[in-house]
């Protein structure tokens, strides 16, 4: 049933490595929201895909050491989990409205006034990625700049819509079974990472298939049915005036949405960044793969890594290894250009060079 309207955090706070979770009422049911940070600082919230939450969907990004020094350093950090989706989630009651993607947009306005926030930064993962794109639209004042993976902008096509009924099938009879985990591994991860009959899964993929173990069945299911009633939004992408920045495994079973969602934004506001090998969630499978965009997307809001936290091997962010035209107040934010991810070594260093493209690791 729909909660009272009162943005609340209730006494249960839990410590996760660091942060701290707040359960907030909504006029659409209680979210939880973790918080990592300083929270004078300037905020980042995150939105994942469908049957993750932030252990699942953003932990790979968040412990690379580079990504901590350039996100934890700029960015109090506000983790927002799917209703349901947050660790130790009882099951939602079967009679509870289920919301629609407006709504869910909406819960996310009541959680930046719960906190007392102005202006946002977003991060979001397909399905959570739409969802931010949605309140964007509707929120315009209160967007800062998103930052998009693999996201949703078109109302289903007709396979992903048979493949979402199959797996509410699934859930609705047989909860979180080995079949629709592997739907589900298929939705987030590369066939080189998911492996096969001669290659093992890797950590990343059996990590995920554990955490999928924890989720309620019937939670997922009603974010699920959300998903796949959802409108096409591309009509409005034209009107967004915040920066955007899209990241997409060419691996990915969204690939051709975020082509087409780039395509339908304005051009003097938004990056494409395609990374090699990889499926939807960039943010697991190749989390370092997106330090280098990222840093010159925050470039173009005055943020950087701090001085004393020098570039990895991985991820070469000292001047020597940036071409001038990176460089250039075109490429740091004036206005953003489509980029994609190619691998390129210096013959006297051996470690990956930029050269009018950004590299994976």
């Amino acid at each position: 049933m729909a909660e009272s309207s009162d943005s609340v955090s209730v006494d249960m706070e839990t410590i996760y490595l660091g942060g701290k979770e707040h359960i907030v009422r909504t006029g659409h049911g209680p979210v939880s929201v973790i918080v990592y940070g300083d929270p004078d600082k300037p905020a980042l919230l995150t939105y994942p895909d469908v049957a993750l939450n932030y252990m699942s969907c953003f932990q790979g990004l968040f412990f690379c050491p580079e990504a901590a020094s350039l996100l934890l350093h700029n960015f109090c950090i506000y983790h927002i989990s799917p209703p349901g989706h947050e660790l130790g989630a009882a099951a939602i009651c079967p009679d509870d409205t289920l919301p629609s993607v407006d709504e869910l947009a909406d819960q996310i306005l009541e959680v930046l006034n719960h906190f007392r926030l102005g202006a946002v930064m977003f991060m979001g993962v397909t399905a959570g990625a739409y969802i931010l794109t949605l309140f964007a639209m509707k929120y315009r004042d209160r967007v800062l700049g998103l930052i998009l993976i693999s996201p949703l902008c078109k109302a289903p096509s007709w396979t992903e819509w048979l493949c979402n009924k199959v797996m509410s099938n699934l859930l609705y009879y047989y909860g979180m079974c080995g079949l629709l985990k592997e739907f589900l591994l298929h939705r987030y991860f590369s066939k080189e990472v998911r492996g096969g009959a001669d290659v093992p899964e890797s950590d990343i993929v059996q990590a995920c298939s554990r955490l999928l173990d924890e989720r309620q069945s019937i939670n997922v299911l009603r974010f699920l049915q959300a998903i796949n009633r959802r409108p096409d939004i591309t009509d409005g992408l034209k009107k967004l005036r915040c920066w955007t920045l899209i990241f997409v495994g060419e691996n990915s079973p969204f690939h051709s949405e975020a082509l087409h969602m780039t395509a339908k934004l304005d051009r003097r506001y938004s990056a494409l960044v395609e990374v090699q090998a990889c499926g939807s969630v960039v943010t697991e499978e190749q989390p370092h793969a997106m330090l280098v965009p990222m840093e010159y997307f925050l470039m173009g809001y005055g943020l950087y890594r701090p001085s004393q936290l020098g570039g990895s091997p991985r991820s070469p962010l000292s001047p020597t290894c940036i071409s001038p035209e990176l460089l250039s107040p075109e490429s740091m934010g004036v206005k953003l250009k489509p980029i994609k991810t190619r691998v390129h070594h210096n013959t006297c260093s051996n470690t990956p060079v930029l050269e009018g493209h950004v590299t994976t690791p």
